[in-house]
Formats: structure tokens, C-alpha cells, sequence
């Protein structure tokens, strides 16, 4: 290895770390164009990104938040398995999807790494993790939510090579295409993370060509330190002491729970600590998740608490630690069931935001919805008598905060900036037709700011033999208000059958018996409240009632406002409401 040269200017190493986010933004916008399913090219489940020659993240693009930090803990396995001189040589591809190490979330977040050389050395990695459609398994999507161990669960990538040398592994390609049931849309997928790759490493060396190799280490050097000197200067400026919060999980899935789940949070000048010992072990249903996806969990609430406009890298997450138990629900380990991680993930940033909102309100509002709400329904087109497979997360209401109302119809924090499918893609390539997508206007999460509305998204069936899963956690236990404000609804779903009966609601099922006309009701929940609901001025208790948010009958029961119900005008307030 060459010995690096001095230090660069200041103007030269900031144009190479910017160059180095722009490379991040190119990879992720280079797997979306070309991926085949409606998955990642529509709601963008996948993350993409650089990491340094150490497994540092660099510069991350993500559509899914909740793979911040999975990246680097692919590349670090990626280094311990081949951390030999000559293990890892250019046109090198590994794939690898395990859930209690590189891969951290479920089998079906298939993620691939590309060393990176220049002049013979290693000096970076290009890494992505996009969620397939299908990597086998017991189910149809492979994911469910009455799994048991991890084998039932889909293929396993153990950190093996895709490519050698640039030499496509032609055998294991064929045994992925034998053992998905849409090998089109899982291997149109897996070329498409390889075309993402090659375009990290391609843009990488050109970077190294026009600036020299040396500034280009430099410049990482600087991105690290710059990052966490931006999140210590605002850890500086939070309160600090212990915060503490607990919750329950629901089940599991197949009948047990709840599950009782705690965090510490210990602020210093130049720590962030979230300590989750104590919580409940891991447990038989597929509601488990890794210590990964608890510290990528973790980094999106942290990053909301100090610097929600920060590019990340590793650097920002040199202050954060996070403890868990060994074999807790927040810290699974094989063969534990995860095909439903993210419900106990979640839960992860969301203590901490409870612990932490009531201190700072200006950054963090009351509960939301929390759970991805995962559907997978499958079936035969009307049309085609092809076969068909949707899955998507759903919508729902965020929790209020100080001086606004919550957000409706929103993905959860664990899903970030996705989308659903559009309603004419579903129409168009799926067997059902749409016949709802709402607002759920049920008055939940009243407060001097109200919070936002669940969602209502409804699927009817055109044709027998499809089948749906569900996963809606918080179908139990609420999204939390704060400050006077009240919690929120549940997240929850039903089948309407074709001759008028309904069965549920549900909060979790799998490969429910779908028939011709029937339909599926997806209800997400409404977001908790802030303040007392007796202070929300009676002009906008009017307004919510006019546009059907709020009842009369919960404007005066609840608000204290009584509303006429022909001219939407305040007639008058209830003696609670006088007395504060």
C-alpha cells in the first residue's frame, strides 16, 4: 500500500464528499429505472450505498429508512469471511440475506457487495439491499406471519459469491430461478442490484482518476469526521439525563404475546445510549428481529432527534450504542422466525421516540402507526390466468405534535419516502380491482392537535383461489398521545365476503381463502394527539366536523363543542370546556 500524501484543501475535500453522496443518489436511482418489480421500482423498498474499505458507510440513497445501517453490517460480514489477502479480487460480487448478521432484516431484503479496487487496492465497497418479490419458502412472497424457524422462510444467502472475478456463478443463479415462483421478477431484480453496483464502482474510480486516490481517502477521512462532529453538536443541545419508556408487542402471530418490551435512554455531551436489556426473548413466531435491525431501528429515530437533514454515514452514528440481550426479541439469533421483523424493529425506534418526545416536542410528535402493515395476496389474473403476487405496505396516521396536526396517510417510519402501488398498476397486473382508498375519519387521536387519519384501501377479488396475509401490528396496543393528547386507533383488516358476511378484523393472519367478489379491507390506525383537546380552538372543531374528521357527537362529548349540523357553525361549549 501506498503511503498517503499530506492534507488537501478544504474546497478540493468537500468536492470529493459531495461527489461521493451524488455516487450514492446515481446507484439508487440506477436500481429503480432497472428493476422488474412493482416493488422497488414503485414503492422503492431497497437501499443503496458506499462504504469504505473498512465497512464505514459513506453515502447511503434509501427508500426503505429502516435499512439505514444494514449496509455497513453486509460489508463487515463480507470482510469477515473474506478478509484474507486475494479472498476478495475485482469483478467480485457476494450476496448475502442473513438475517442475524450481514443481512439483518428477513430472507426476502436480499442484499449484494462489490469490493472496489484501485491500483490493485482495496478502497471501497458498493453495497445495496432491495426487498425480492420471492426467495422461496413456505408461502407465497415468502414472507407470512405463522413461520416458526428460519428454514421455512425462503432461500439463504450465507455470504457467498455471486460473481467471481466478474464471472457470473451460473449454478447458483439456476438454483435461485428453480426455487422462487417468479424467477422473472427475482433474477430481473437481482441484475438490476448488479447493475447498481457497477455503477458505484464505475463512478468511484473515475473519482480516484480525477482527483488522485489519496485526496479521494482524504475526503472520506473528512466525511466521517464531519459527520460526527455534526451529530455531536447536536447532541449538545438535547436534554440529558436517563429517559425511559415500555410498551407491549402484540403476538407473534400464532397466539402468543403480548410481549413486554423497555428502553433506557442515557444522554451525555457525546453519547446517545439506548439500552433495550430486559426486554422479552426472542419468541416462536416471526415477529423476531436481529441486534441489525434494531441499530437501524435506532439510527432513524437518532438522526430524527438531532439532524433529520443529515446525509448519513457512519461518522453521524459514532456517538449512538445500542444494547439488547442476547436471544431477545430485539436481538434474534438462529433459527429464530424474522419474516416479520420489522413489527419488533419498529417498536425499537418507537420507544425511544416515546422516552424521548415529551422532552423534545419541537423534533418528535406523538405515536403513529408504527407497523409496516405488510399484505401479500396472491392469486390467478382474471384476464391472463397468469398468476399474480402483490405485496406492498399501507398507509396511515402520524401522531400530532407541538403546533401541528399529525400527517394522514403516511408510510411508518420504518418505510420512509415509499409509496403503495398505484391504483392502476394493482388494477392492471394483479387479479382484484380497488374498490377503496380513503381517509378513515373515525375521531381517533383527539387533542388540541389532532392527529392524523389511518387509510382505508380495499381489494376485491376477480377471481377464486387467491389468497391474502396480513401483518398490522398496533393492533392491540395504540399509537401513544402525549401532553393531554389522547392515543390513537388500531391498525386492523377484514374480508367482506361476496354474500355480505365478515370475518375479523384481524390484526395478523396468514393465506386467508379469498373467493371471487370478496373483498379486503385494509383500516390503518389514526395517530395519537397532543394537548388537551378541550384547548383545540371550536372554529377548527367546526372545520374537522364539516370535513368529516370528527363527529358532532365527539365534538361535544370530546371537544366541548357543539356544532350545528346544517351550517357547521359553533352554537355553543359544554361546561367542560368553559371551565379551563
Amino acid at each position: 500500500m501506498t503511503e498517503r500524501k499530506g492534507n488537501r484543501d478544504q474546497f478540493t475535500l468537500e468536492i470529493v464528499k459531495d461527489s461521493l453522496i451524488a455516487i450514492g443518489d446515481e446507484m439508487f436511482h440506477t436500481l429503480a429505472r432497472t428493476s422488474m418489480s412493482p416493488i422497488i421500482y414503485e414503492v422503492l423498498d431497497f437501499a443503496s450505498g458506499l462504504t469504505d474499505a473498512k465497512g464505514q458507510l459513506l453515502t447511503q440513497g434509501n427508500g426503505v429508512t429502516g435499512f439505514i445501517g444494514m449496509l455497513t453490517f453486509m460489508v463487515k460480514q463480507t470482510l469477515e469471511k473474506f478478509g484474507q489477502e486475494g479472498d476478495l479480487k475485482p469483478g467480485d460480487i457476494v450476496i448475502i440475506n442473513d438475517p442475524y448478521g450481514g443481512g439483518g432484516s428477513h430472507l426476502s431484503d436480499v442484499g449484494l457487495v462489490m469490493p472496489i479496487f484501485y491500483q490493485g487496492e482495496l478502497v471501497a465497497f458498493s453495497a445495496n439491499k432491495a426487498h425480492w418479490t420471492e426467495v422461496g419458502g413456505k408461502d407465497p412472497g415468502s414472507w407470512t406471519t405463522d413461520s416458526t424457524e428460519i428454514f421455512q422462510e425462503g432461500l439463504q444467502f450465507p455470504c457467498v459469491k455471486l460473481f467471481e472475478e466478474g464471472k457470473v456463478n451460473q449454478a447458483l443463479v439456476d438454483l435461485i430461478g428453480a426455487n422462487v415462483r417468479f424467477p422473472d421478477l427475482s433474477l430481473g431484480d437481482m441484475w438490476a442490484q448488479v447493475a447498481a453496483l457497477r455503477t458505484g464502482e464505475k463512478r468511484f474510480r473515475e473519482l480516484c482518476d480525477k482527483y488522485d486516490r489519496d485526496i479521494v481517502l482524504e475526503s472520506i477521512d473528512h466525511l466521517l469526521q464531519h459527520g460526527q462532529q455534526m451529530a455531536l453538536n447536536e447532541i449538545a443541545k438535547l436534554p440529558k439525563g436517563t429517559f425511559e419508556a415500555k410498551d407491549f408487542i402484540d403476538d407473534d402471530g400464532i397466539g402468543n404475546g403480548p410481549f413486554p418490551v423497555q428502553v433506557k435512554v442515557t444522554i451525555t455531551d457525546e453519547e446517545f445510549i439506548c439500552d433495550f436489556r430486559g426486554s422479552h426473548p426472542q419468541v416462536l413466531g416471526p415477529v423476531n428481529c436481529s441486534y441489525t435491525a434494531l441499530v437501524s431501528a435506532v439510527r432513524t429515530i437518532f438522526l430524527a432527534v438531532t439532524n433529520p437533514s443529515q446525509d448519513v454515514n457512519d461518522g453521524v452514528f459514532r456517538p449512538l450504542e445500542v444494547i439488547a440481550d442476547q436471544r431477545s426479541i430485539f436481538s434474534a439469533e438462529r433459527p429464530a422466525a424474522v419474516s416479520t421483523y420489522w413489527e419488533t424493529m419498529l417498536y425499537g425506534a418507537d420507544l425511544v421516540w416515546k422516552a424521548l418526545a415529551p422532552f423534545v416536542p419541537h423534533r418528535l410528535n406523538a405515536g403513529h402507526l408504527l407497523s409496516v402493515c405488510g399484505v401479500v395476496l396472491s392469486g390467478v389474473h382474471q384476464d391472463t390466468d397468469e398468476p399474480f403476487l402483490i405485496v406492498e405496505p399501507s398507509v396511515g396516521g402520524w401522531g400530532a405534535g407541538e403546533g401541528l396536526d399529525g400527517a394522514a396517510g403516511q408510510f411508518c417510519i420504518g418505510d420512509g419516502e415509499t409509496y403503495n402501488v398505484p391504483v392502476e398498476v394493482a388494477e392492471t397486473r394483479y387479479g382484484i380491482m380497488v374498490d377503496e382508498y380513503s381517509l378513515r375519519a373515525d375521531g381517533a387521536g383527539a387533542g388540541e392537535y389532532r392527529g392524523g387519519s389511518g387509510c382505508i384501501r380495499s381489494y376485491r377479488a376477480m377471481t377464486d383461489g387467491q389468497t391474502v396475509t396480513a401483518t398490522f401490528g398496533r393492533h392491540k396496543y395504540l399509537p401513544w398521545g402525549f401532553n393531554g393528547g389522547r392515543d390513537g386507533s388500531r391498525n386492523e383488516f377484514e374480508i367482506v365476503k361476496a354474500n355480505g358476511g365478515v370475518a375479523g378484523p384481524f390484526g395478523k393472519y396468514a393465506r386467508y381463502p379469498l373467493n371471487k367478489g370478496d373483498v379486503v379491507r385494509l383500516i390503518t390506525a389514526t395517530g395519537g394527539g397532543y394537548g388537551d383537546p378541550l384547548r383545540r380552538p371550536a372554529e377548527q372543531v367546526a372545520g374537522d366536523v364539516k370535513n368529516g374528521y370528527v363527529t358532532l357527537e365527539q365534538a361535544k362529548q370530546v371537544y366541548g363543542v357543539v356544532v350545528n349540523p346544517e351550517t357547521w357553525e359553533v352554537e355553543g361549549v359544554t361546561p367542560e370546556r368553559q371551565a379551563i
